[in-house]
């Protein structure tokens, strides 16, 4: 085994075009977009499951959401379960000292997965009995002041944005930037180390501190991408403070998308301080950094907010690699292959020398980034249980130039061409030119969920599932935790 240091860094549904190493010209990440730099940048990753929970079950475990169990958020669906095999619980056994800091999102909420250590904010989740994130207590005990920790009032799934309200160092992204260097400060020198950094933001509430909620005031940012197909959401009831879909104001949308890109802009800055740390120690150059997220935010685009959904504002998420120097690896600064969170296991198992567990779905990223000549996967498969609206549970399949989406609920189908089309736009599902590409993946996703006999194919086609019971794996019991 090589006794070489890992950084994984997680922000929380985070756009992957909301970079500039990603080509967005008008948001500010200097140190992300410095890390990428000096790394390789995958153009087409992707959430598994694009929501909080089943994404990061399969990025702990390496496995598609029907093995770990989880496949969204929702009707049927239980939460990230009791996994004997993760990422912190192989690396603990090769003899790394493992932290968890930040969202950790695990059930119960005290749960190690293998870490050695978590300190916490779950934002403001109380799911086991009792429970108080370490953020919580440090800000009750920190904050000079009878504050609340969410002074400002926005919901945890709001669309609504304002700067926030109080001191910027009681902000919980600095927080964990604060715990991050606080453990690195802290680890066994004598063993090397993995970190999970997990932010908590740019996830609503909108709120980064006034500095950065200005910093984009008068700026002309991208407005939400609309297209040919969405006018159902458009035209839906868009009043609850935490509405999924429906038409805003401009004013609101661009407010909205201003604190988002201002919450970016100030994880970029934290995220900084904890490179600048390693540097000053002489840790940078032997530690493997990775950056992604759980998924991505739809900020308005087809008029639809939050995540869970296939389209590229929700399931797209950025994904960069770093491999020191001095490690002697070649490396591509860009890759255009389709991955996903799953395969982030199976390339810190290679990056340090330990075998990849059985039962692992995903694959090592390290042959692309070499520019090795290896058969990567043809096309990557998604999917998420309904959760907001029993209309939108989806099932998708992309190579990131085609996308095909199916909605078991109602048999609808959808497919883009992204080349042409990268705000999926143009449905081309109903032209009909576009019948046999249409044929081509939905053969595909048949051959995907075949196996799991769930009556949701039948004589090599799909099956509407309206009016059936919820679609669940039987991975949910096998590591259920009540």
């Amino acid at each position: 085994m090589n006794k070489r240091n890992i950084l994984l860094i997680m922000t929380d549904q985070h756009r992957r075009d909301c970079l500039g190493c990603y080509g967005n010209p008008e948001i500010e990440t200097p140190n992300l977009d410095w890390l990428a730099s000096q790394g390789t940048v995958f153009e087409r990753a992707y959430s598994p499951s694009p929501s909080c929970v089943p994404a990061r079950a399969c990025l702990m475990t390496g496995m598609n959401p029907w093995n770990t169990g989880v496949l969204g958020m929702g009707r049927g669906q239980k939460g990230m379960g009791n996994y004997p095999v993760t990422i912190a619980s192989l690396l603990a056994q090769a003899g790394y000292h493992t932290q968890g800091v930040g969202k950790m999102h695990f059930r119960p909420q005290r749960a190690l997965l293998g870490f050695h250590n978590t300190v916490l904010d779950e934002s403001g989740r109380v799911q086991s009995p009792g429970f108080e994130s370490d953020y919580r207590r440090w800000f009750n005990e920190n904050k000079g002041a009878d504050y609340e920790f969410v002074e400002h009032g926005i919901d945890w799934n709001s669309w609504i944005a304002r700067p926030y309200p109080l001191p910027e160092y009681l902000h919980p992204t600095n927080w964990t930037a604060r715990e991050a260097i606080r453990f690195l400060d802290r680890r066994d020198p004598n063993r090397p180390f993995f970190l999970k950094l997990s932010f908590a933001r740019p996830h609503s509430p909108y709120d980064p501190p006034e500095y950065f909620f200005r910093l984009y005031e008068n700026r002309t940012l991208p407005a939400p991408v609309t297209g040919e197909w969405d006018a159902e959401h458009r035209d839906a009831d868009a009043s609850a403070p935490d509405a999924w879909h429906g038409k805003h104001s401009d004013r609101e949308t661009a407010r909205a998308r201003q604190a988002y890109y201002g919450s970016i802009t100030h994880l970029d800055q934290q995220i900084g301080r904890v490179l600048m740390y390693l540097k000053k120690k002489g840790l940078l150059e032997d530690t493997l950094i990775l950056f992604t997220s759980d998924h991505g935010d739809m900020l308005g685009d087809h008029y639809l907010w939050r995540k869970t959904y296939a389209y590229e504002g929700s399931a797209g998420i950025p994904l960069i690699v770093r491999l020191p120097e001095s490690w002697g690896e070649t490396r591509r600064s860009r890759c255009s292959q389709p991955v996903t969170l799953q395969d982030i296991l199976p390339t810190f198992m290679e990056a340090v020398g330990l075998p990849i567990p059985d039962g692992v779905d995903g694959r090592s990223l390290l042959p692309l980034m070499r520019a090795e000549d290896c058969a990567w996967r043809e096309y990557l498969h998604g999917e998420h249980s309904a959760n907001y609206s029993e209309s939108q549970e989806m099932q998708y399949l992309t190579d990131g130039q085609w996308k095909y989406i199916w909605f078991p609920r109602t048999g609808r189908e959808q497919l883009f061409d992204l080349r042409q089309d990268p705000g999926e736009r143009f449905d081309l599902a109903g032209k009909p030119a576009y019948l046999p590409e249409l044929g081509r993946w939905r053969s595909r996703l048949v051959a995907e969920l075949e196996p799991r006999g769930l009556g949701l194919t039948e004589g090599g086609e799909l099956v509407c599932q309206a009016g059936r019971p919820p679609i669940v794996s039987p991975n949910c019991q096998k590591y259920r935790v009540d």
